[in-house]
């Protein structure tokens, strides 16, 4: 009989891992993107920023920090008093706007993917357990959850970053530790539907311990909207560090943030409205970006998408 639940279980689940693996090359993923134009904009942009945050030294014109009380406030390049020298033209200090921007990068999306994976972690952790174990252990952690939401996030986030000195560890830990609820309970709703299905009731009968259904089983049927999750966070957290560095909570000089820029910018936008709409747009493109390529992967990795797609399964 045990023989017979394994094999009922393994040919219930199997032809599905064997569709999402011979599937999922990267061949297939490249002709799936191709066929999405919003998912090829979306990576398109989010390759471009990578790439120049990671070889942002490398192409930056000028220093961003370097003050140039001679050429300040200078217009875009195109502009009548504008040199090609300074693309985007240059702030209130006479710093290269375009350089700015470049080295921004990277701060947003330091900040934005690794409090995102702070987050999603303890957000996994909490949700798996709250829904695969339920009972009491639902009830306490559930408690917790419901005890951060009552708490505006951005609240909390003000007061731990006026009581300890902002930086980009600081942003990274405070939104993660505040960011992790919304995880909590998109994983708990998943691991509640996906335990009830016949292959984890079939491993509970032939004696699978709990961390092996959890490891084999949970997991990787909730992934998929963990990584979606987790894709669209990261643009929401890019704007709230943004906005924090507006308020002049976040990254401090002479560290670069396109938060900050706005801020260099707010008292200029009647003479010089370069010195802001060259950082807004910056963080425009590429939080739309980043939904864009969330988006697309929400399509791809639903398998309800999946399987209407191949005429039903």
């Amino acid at each position: 009989m045990q023989g017979n639940a394994e094999a009922k279980t393994v040919g219930g689940i199997r032809p599905t891992v064997r569709k999402v693996k011979a599937s999922g090359g990267f061949k297939r993923w490249c002709r799936l993107l191709l066929q999405s134009k919003t998912g090829t904009v979306g990576f398109i942009i989010v390759l471009i920023v990578v790439l120049v945050a990671i070889f942002a030294d490398l192409i930056v014109p000028h220093d961003p920090a370097e003050n140039n009380l001679s050429g300040m406030l200078l217009p875009p390049f195109w502009m009548d008093g504008g040199s090609t020298s300074y693309l985007l033209g240059t702030d209130n200090l006479g710093r290269d706007i375009f350089s700015r921007i470049i080295v921004g990068t990277r701060v947003s999306l330091l900040v934005g993917i690794f409090s995102v994976v702070l987050a999603g972690i303890i957000g996994l952790l909490v949700g798996v357990a709250a829904g695969y174990y339920g009972k009491w252990v639902d009830t306490i952690l559930m408690r917790i959850v419901d005890s951060f939401l009552a708490i505006p996030s951005i609240l909390f986030i003000l007061v731990v970053l006026a009581v300890f000195e902002p930086s980009i560890m600081t942003l990274i830990v405070v939104i993660g530790l505040t960011n992790w609820v919304s995880y909590a309970r998109v994983v708990r709703s998943e691991v509640l539907s996906v335990k009830e299905r016949d292959f984890v009731r079939a491993s509970h009968s032939i004696g699978t311990k709990n961390t092996t259904i959890i490891k084999k089983h949970i997991v990787p049927n909730i992934i998929s909207s963990f990584i979606v999750i987790s894709a669209l966070s990261v643009a929401t957290t890019i704007i709230l560090e943004a906005s924090l560095s507006f308020l002049g909570l976040g990254i401090q000089p002479p560290d670069v943030s396109w938060g900050a820029m706005l801020t260099d910018g707010r008292n200029y936008l009647a003479t010089n409205w370069w010195i802001a709409t060259f950082p807004g747009i910056a963080i425009t493109i590429t939080v739309l970006g980043i939904i864009f390529l969330g988006d697309w992967l929400r399509d791809v990795l639903d398998p309800r998408n999946y399987f209407s797609k191949k005429g039903g399964a």
